[in-house]
Order: C-alpha cells, then structure tokens, then sequence
C-alpha cells in the first residue's frame, strides 16, 4: 500500500511538474513573440544607412553604428524635447495622483447625499472620447493664454474619471475601521488618507503612476495642437517633427523611437516594487 501511494504521489508530482514546464515554454514564446518589434527597433537603430532597407532584410548589420543616436541626437533639439516630456509627465502625473486620491476618498469613505448617483455621473464622462474635447480644450487655452505653455500640456488631463474609479477600488478594501478609529482620536480627513488610506493603497497607487506617465509621455494628438513652437515640443512631437522635416531616415528614428520607450520603462522598473509590495495589502476586506 505505501509503495504503491509513493508511486502515485510520484506520478503527480511528474505530472504537475510537467505542466509547469509547459507554461514556462508556453509563456517563453509569448514573451519572445511581443519582444521582437522592440528587438529588430533596436537592432535596426544601429545599422549603417546602407543596409537599414537592404533586400532581404536582416536583423543585424555589419556593424553597431552607435553613431546614429548621437547623428539624432544633434539634428534636432531633442535635449529640449525630453525635458518637455519628462516635466510635463512628472508634474502631470504627481497632479493626477493628488486629485485622484482626494476624489477617491470622498467617493469612498465619506457618506454624503447622493455620493453613489455623482460617482456614476463622474464615471460617465469616460464614454466621452478625447477627440470630442479637442476643440473646447483648445478654445479654453486659447482664452486663457495658454497655447505654448506648460499649464495647457498638464492641466486638461489631470483630473481624470479614471484615476479616480481605479483608487476608489483600492481604498475600499481597506477597513473602515482603521479611518473611524483615526477620525475618533481626532485625527483629520487628510491626515488619514496620507497616513492611513495612501500606505495601504500602493498597488494602486503605482498602478495610476504607470499608467498616467505613459499617458503623458506618448501623447501626440494634444501637444500638437497647443503647441506650435519647437521649444515647447514633446518627445514624440518633436521625433515626428523630425520625421517630416528630415524624411524617413530609418535608423535614425529607430534611435529615437528606442530613446522613446526608456522613460516608459523605468518608470515601471521603479514603481515594480510598490506595486508587488502593495499586493498583499489590497486584498484586505471591508468597506
């Protein structure tokens, strides 16, 4: 009896260990089949002008021609362009979290009349598709005196029904009973959302972060339109810009489009750790 137990505990543990070894395959060719764009993207920034169109196509050239991203780098000011992209993305990005998280509290731990009717008013608003907004937003800067600044590339994504519905999820998993029992020792609406509700958020938190980094750092269609000055260009404005101005020069824009996705990157790379630590704290129950 007990050798046969052991063989059959042995058969499934084979059996088991074989179905994880398909997944790991499986998921393998997965992740190899999303990474090749982003692998002949780099190769191809690093081939010679001669052989970035050659028939048939390869995914290496003769050489690694480091050159062309410093070639990109000085025909057009793509020092200022990242600037514009990192600030307006950081300042951006910090302004959606701030009003994200005092909007996602209200929804979520204050009891006022018709806070549940609002909240599905707000949440109605993401129907509205973003090129409907394009004309008003504009009109609206324009009135202001804002085309060509940086309040215009910030302000009219900052407040986002998005944000607001994604930190609502997360903050009602936290017990109410933590926020009632600050609030009766006196503490204050914003002291328990920074002190209490914020630190058990993090998976959401970092998740926003990502996402509206992302959101302002590849953002074409709006910097194009209030924008019309080179110095207040974006990175992809500008990358298009250089597209248009100087023609299709392959590498060279493979150069910039790999340039492109580095901040994306680290971005994730920095709020990985937040978002996997906040895991186990965001399956908390209660409301």
């Amino acid at each position: 009896m007990r050798a046969s137990e052991s063989r059959r505990r042995l058969a499934r543990e084979r059996r088991a260990a074989l179905g994880r070894s398909l997944n790991y395959v499986l998921l393998s060719a997965v992740c190899l089949l999303f990474l090749t764009p982003f692998f002949w993207m780099v190769a191809s920034s690093l081939k010679v002008d001669a052989e970035i169109t050659r028939v048939p196509l390869t995914p290496f050239g003769s050489r690694l021609a480091w050159e062309n991203y410093v070639r990109m780098w000085n025909s057009w000011p793509f020092g200022r362009f990242i600037f514009n992209g990192l600030a307006v993305s950081i300042l951006g990005t910090a302004l959606c979290l701030v009003t994200s998280s005092l909007s996602a509290y209200a929804f979520s731990k204050l009891h006022f009349r018709g806070r549940d009717k609002l909240f599905l008013l707000y949440l109605a608003t993401l129907m509205i598709p973003q090129q409907a907004l394009v004309i008003p937003l504009f009109l609206l800067m324009n009135a202001l005196h804002w085309v060509n600044t940086y309040q215009a590339l910030i302000l009219p994504w900052a407040f986002t029904a998005f944000g607001t519905f994604l930190l609502r999820q997360f903050f009602m998993s936290v017990p109410t009973d933590f926020s009632e029992a600050a609030i009766i020792e006196g503490a204050s609406h914003p002291y328990v959302l920074g002190r209490i509700i914020v630190p058990l958020a993090k998976a959401g938190i970092a998740t926003l972060t990502v996402f509206t980094f992302i959101m302002y750092w590849n953002n074409y269609q709006w910097p194009m339109i209030i924008t019309n000055r080179p110095e207040m260009f974006t990175f992809p404005l500008g990358l298009g810009m250089f597209q248009g101005q100087y023609g299709t020069v392959w590498n060279l824009m493979m150069a910039g489009a790999t340039l492109s996705v580095v901040p994306a990157i680290a971005i994730y790379i920095f709020s990985q750790k937040y978002l996997i630590g906040g895991l186990t704290l965001s399956g908390l129950g209660g409301r």
